[in-house]
């Protein structure tokens, strides 16, 4: 589960403060498990400064304050502020723009490139709704298996025309474009260039896909193969 930690501090010397972040960014480029990071400034109050930082987990969270460079770094920040900061520890409960980019790494990394990624973007017990195959797909195992059949036969990708997100669903309209490369579904390769359209809705638990449903012309496809020519 994403989280997120707010520090909140007053200080006279905001741009100080601005500039001993960017040390930190440096120091720490490779290492760091921090996602995002985002400083604030109270327009009531130019001395009120919030920092919010995020991580994938609270786990990657302590890995990142375990960095010698972090620890460097905040006794340097208790410096310039007025007082100690606070520290305010967050558990995600939904982010409709982080399953939204779930989602576009489902398409356009794992399932063209690297099926292993999967273990990182789905629950273990991921039920696959598909009205090609019956009976559902569950679980990650299979899904990378149903995978392998569609990396098997063509090189593709996906392009993402369109993503709308709402609580725990996300909507992907997308194109898919492949050769032809090996066997599918009883058809020989024929190299040719072909493409589809289709939408997957997502349901997500946590960060991670936990369903999907899937509407796309397969039956088109298998005519731009020549399965269907008389």
């Amino acid at each position: 589960m994403t989280f997120v930690q707010m520090i909140d501090c007053k200080t006279e010397r905001v741009d100080e403060l601005n500039q001993l972040l960017d040390t930190w960014v440096e120091q720490t480029r490779g290492r760091r498990t921090a996602t995002h990071s985002l400083l604030a400034q109270d327009r009531s109050d130019g001395t009120h400064v919030v920092e919010i930082v995020e991580f994938p987990s609270y786990e990657d969270a302590m890995r990142n304050s375990n960095l010698p460079e972090t620890d460097r770094i905040f006794q340097e920040m208790v410096a310039l502020c007025d007082g100690m900061p606070t520290f305010t520890d967050l558990e995600v409960l939904r982010d409709e723009q982080l399953h939204k980019e779930t989602c576009a790494r489902f398409f356009t990394e794992a399932l063209p490139g690297d099926p292993g990624l999967l273990d990182g973007l789905l629950t273990r017990d991921y039920h696959d709704h598909d009205p090609a195959n019956s009976p559902d797909v569950i679980g990650v195992e299979a899904l990378r298996r149903e995978v392998a059949m569609w990396r098997d036969a063509f090189d593709f990708a996906f392009t993402l025309e369109d993503q709308i997100a709402e609580g725990d669903r996300v909507c992907t309209r997308w194109t898919w474009e492949g050769t032809h490369k090996g066997e599918f579904l009883g058809l020989a390769p024929t190299g040719r260039q072909v493409s589809m359209t289709g939408t997957t809705v997502h349901r997500l638990h946590e960060g991670l896909i936990c369903e999907g449903w899937w509407q796309y012309d397969r039956l088109g496809l298998m005519g731009r193969l020549g399965a269907l020519e008389m």
